[in-house]
């Protein structure tokens, strides 16, 4: 089963750090191991916003942090039209990141590894792992 990381998730696991629970790093690690483990390209969008914004510190830019990404080994996958249908039908709150990293989750029978209260806290059907166990 492929295990979707979050955005803040992702940064996480790349940056090694300790906000990353254990049991939540184990398993990204054995994901990556088997080539389960992905993000949304929409955490990418994400990423270059928040950089934009100074609410991320990077000395690299956004493409280069996707390519960073990428090349440890993190499949990107990518928003389609079916995602964009479906993020917009889900009783979520208005974050469009959210919805479309929720929505690629769905729909690729993924487990969300995400920190995010809003989403573990979600009535949905929507297999998840909190990111700070």
């Amino acid at each position: 089963m492929t295990l979707l990381l979050d955005t803040h998730a992702a940064l996480w696991f790349a940056l090694e750090d300790a906000a990353l629970g254990k049991r939540s790093r184990a398993l990204a690690a054995q994901a990556l191991e088997e080539s389960r483990l992905a993000i949304s390209a929409i955490s990418f969008w994400e990423i270059a916003l928040l950089i934009q914004k100074g609410r991320l510190q990077s000395d690299l830019p956004g493409t280069e942090l996707r390519l960073t990404l990428l090349d440890t080994g993190i499949a990107e996958l990518p928003l389609t039209g079916e995602i964009a249908l479906l993020s917009a039908t889900l009783g979520l709150h208005p974050d469009p990141a959210d919805r479309f990293i929720a929505a690629t989750a769905i729909l690729h029978q993924a487990t969300l590894l995400t920190a995010d209260a809003r989403l573990l806290d979600w009535k949905h059907a929507l297999r998840r792992q909190n990111a700070r166990r």
